[in-house]
């Protein structure tokens, strides 16, 4: 997966103003030319982004509170274009960590999975960009299967389905690889944890210890109702 990521900091909520950047520009054309518009308020937003489930999800990755994970509008599709807008949870309070959250689309029709695409993301103030490669074996997943692929050296995303609630949202215990396998443990939830009963895609980032440089790796989840659930990751570290 190849990756053209621009350097600033996500905003999010009222979090937001106190990590974005504002680099004003100014250009001056040469002698006798107009003078461009200065661009004043330009804040960068530092994305990327990952096909899952076979190529019919995208999970678009922003660095931000790891309880406000920003939800995806309907993406739209133009001249090798997707144009994504991410928008943060109204309700709740937003911690103040600083992490990476993975928020989930589905891919509109039109897009080839087999073929580059080029991503354009604004959240809030903040526009920023990246590529994915094409993949070269999309397959057809299991309906309701998990799913994974790699979004950093010891990072991955993982879809997961379940109650749309975030607080019911898999919570990885444990992530380690070795020998080919990532197995994750998924924590059990609270006793006193309410879940809505809706059923949608879940997504979440988990942190995996050992992991090696361009190794292919299957993925095994246990715990939290799955049973040694067992299928590939995307990409490689």
């Amino acid at each position: 997966m190849a990756r053209r990521l621009t350097t600033a900091l996500t905003g999010f909520g009222a979090f937001a103003a106190s990590v974005l950047l504002l680099a004003g520009c100014a250009s001056q054309a040469p002698a006798g030319g107009d003078t461009d518009d200065d661009r004043d308020d330009v804040v960068e937003l530092e994305v990327d982004a990952t096909w899952l489930a076979g190529g019919s999800v995208i999970g678009i990755v922003t660095q931000g509170s790891s309880t406000c994970v920003p939800t995806a509008d309907e993406p739209t599709y133009q001249n090798g274009l997707l144009t994504v807008t991410l928008t943060d949870p109204s309700d709740g309070p937003c911690t103040r960590d600083l992490v990476p959250r993975v928020s989930l689309i589905t891919v509109p029709e039109g897009v080839d999975p087999s073929k580059p695409l080029e991503i354009e993301v604004t959240y809030g103030d903040a526009i920023g960009d990246t590529d994915l490669d094409g993949l070269a074996d999309a397959g057809t997943p299991e309906e309701g299967a998990p799913s994974a692929a790699w979004i950093g050296d010891n990072q991955l995303a993982l879809l997961t389905w379940g109650s749309g609630s975030t607080a019911c949202f898999p919570v990885a215990e444990s992530a380690v690889a070795e020998g080919g396998v990532v197995t994750v443990t998924i924590a059990e939830p609270a006793a006193d944890q309410v879940c809505t009963s809706d059923y949608r895609a879940q997504g979440t980032v988990v942190f995996v210890e050992g992991a090696v440089d361009d190794e292919a790796y299957e993925l095994v989840l246990t715990g939290f109702g799955f049973d040694n659930v067992s299928v590939p990751v995307i990409g490689t570290p």
